[in-house]
C-alpha cells in the first residue's frame, strides 16, 4: 500500500484494488483477504469459508468508531450514526431508530440537526456505500479518492491490513475432488457458495482424476456461468437473471493429489 502511494505520481496510477492471497507453507494454507473477494474450501462436499468480505456493512462498527474519534474526517457533511433510511428535515424532534459504533441492534433517539447529515454508511447489501462513494473498505491504493464534488478523503477509512485464516491440510485426508476456490466479487455477486460447490462437483466428475485440465475447466465454467449469455436485455444467467457486470477471476486449486483418490 505504501509502495502504491509512493509510485502513484511516477506511474500515473491513482486507482485501488482488492487482494486475496493463498500461500502454502509446511502443510498449511494461509489465506489473506483485504477486500470483497472470497475463498472457500470444498472438502467431501462440505463448504468451509476461508475469508469474509470487507464492506461498509461488515465493517460498520470499525468505520463508525473511527468517525467518532476523528469527526474532522467527515467534513461536516456526514454523520457516523446509522438510520434505517435518510432523515428528512420535517422529522426533526421525532424519534427514529438508529445505531452507533457500540450497537448491534437498534434503539430510538430524538432526531437532531446533526442527524440530517448524510450517513457515513448508506444503503444495504451490494448497494451499501461508504460516504456514498465506495463499497469496499479494505484493499490497496485509492490514496487520492475523494467524495464526489468535495475535498473529503476516503483513504483514512480504508484499511490495507488483511484478515488471515489458516487451514491445516495434515488434519484431513484429501482426494482430487477437494479444492480451494478463490474468486473475485464478480463471481460471488451472482453465484453463492452452494452453487459454486455444485459446479465444482459437476465438472470434476466429468474428467478423470489424473487429468490436470479438470481444475482449469472448473474455473472456466464458473466464469462462463457467472457472466451469462448475451441477449437483447444484456448478459443473462441460466435463470434469466442479470449476469455479473464486474470482472471475474477464479482459481481452483486441488488439495489432494491423484494418488490419494479413493
Amino acid at each position: 500500500d505504501d509502495q502504491i502511494e509512493r509510485e502513484r505520481a511516477s506511474q500515473h496510477l491513482a486507482g485501488g484494488c482488492c487482494a486475496l492471497a493463498a500461500i502454502y507453507l509446511m502443510g498449511k494454507f494461509y489465506v489473506a483477504n483485504a477486500g470483497d473477494s472470497r475463498a472457500i474450501i470444498i472438502r467431501n462436499g462440505e463448504i468451509i469459508p476461508m475469508s469474509r468480505e470487507f464492506t461498509p456493512e461488515t465493517e460498520r462498527q470499525r468505520l463508525q468508531f473511527l468517525a467518532l474519534l476523528r469527526p474532522e474526517l467527515l467534513g461536516k457533511e456526514f454523520t457516523h450514526l446509522e438510520f434505517p433510511r435518510r432523515i428528512q428535515p420535517k422529522e426533526l424532534g421525532k424519534k427514529m431508530l438508529y445505531r452507533d459504533q457500540n450497537m448491534n441492534g437498534w434503539a430510538y433517539k430524538k432526531i437532531e440537526e446533526d442527524d440530517l447529515k448524510f450517513p457515513l454508511i448508506f444503503r444495504e447489501g451490494k448497494k451499501a456505500r461508504m460516504m456514498a462513494t465506495i463499497g469496499v473498505t479494505r484493499g490497496l491504493g485509492d490514496h487520492d479518492l475523494k467524495v464526489f464534488s468535495s475535498n473529503i478523503h476516503i483513504k483514512p477509512f480504508l484499511s490495507c491490513f488483511p484478515e488471515v485464516r489458516v487451514y491445516d491440510l495434515t488434519q484431513y485426508e484429501h482426494c482430487p475432488d477437494d479444492v480451494l476456490v478463490l474468486g473475485t466479487d464478480g463471481l460471488w455477486d451472482v453465484t453463492n457458495d452452494k452453487e459454486v460447490a455444485a459446479v465444482v462437483m459437476e465438472v470434476l466428475t466429468s474428467y478423470e482424476p489424473n487429468d490436470p485440465c479438470r481444475y482449469t475447466m472448473v474455473a472456466q465454467e464458473l466464469v462462463v456461468r457467472s457472466r451469462g449469455v448475451l441477449k437483447e436485455r444484456g448478459w443473462r444467467l441460466a435463470n434469466d437473471k442479470l449476469g455479473s457486470g464486474d470482472d471475474i477471476s477464479v482459481f481452483v486449486i486441488p488439495l489432494g493429489g491423484p494418488g490419494s483418490y479413493t
